[in-house]
């Protein structure tokens, strides 16, 4: 009996197929099929703490804004830093009343906007973990049996 993914092969047959895999795709790169032109390198895209927060933090805000079922994650859950979540808090309160004044469109483009500010004025507001406490019995040296 196999096992979802073996596809019935010996082991011996699937690291064959996997190291022909490995090889002819570095043969495929080294004559030029790896989708750069020849002597040029892509750009590097470095992505600021600011933009990765304003990324997490307006994606979250719309999902809020939409009512998602995935709106109600904590903020662990939806990767968010204590600092981007208290943003997030004060960017969906804001987007609520402009939802309710000018509807959903300029309510996501409050979002958008608030997002880029404010990360950008916390560098990214990375700074977690405020509400973590050590455990009450770390005192005594002895945890609950």
């Amino acid at each position: 009996m196999t096992t979802a993914g073996q596809c019935g092969l010996r082991p011996a047959t699937r690291c064959s197929l996997a190291l022909c895999a490995a090889l002819l795709s570095g043969a495929l790169t080294a004559c030029g099929g790896g989708g750069t032109a020849a002597g040029t390198t892509p750009a590097a895209h470095r992505t600021t703490p600011a933009e990765i927060c304003a990324a997490l933090v307006s994606y979250w805000a719309k999902e809020a804004l939409k009512g998602s079922e995935w709106a109600g994650l904590d903020w662990e859950q939806k990767g968010l830093s204590n600092e981007q979540y208290a943003l997030h808090e004060e960017v969906v309160a804001a987007a609520r009343a402009e939802q309710a004044k000018h509807g959903d469109a300029a309510a996501g483009a409050l979002i958008d906007r608030e997002t880029a500010e404010r990360c950008a004025a916390a560098n990214g507001a990375t700074g977690s973990s405020e509400n973590w406490r050590e455990p009450d019995w770390t005192a005594t040296g002895t945890p609950p049996s």
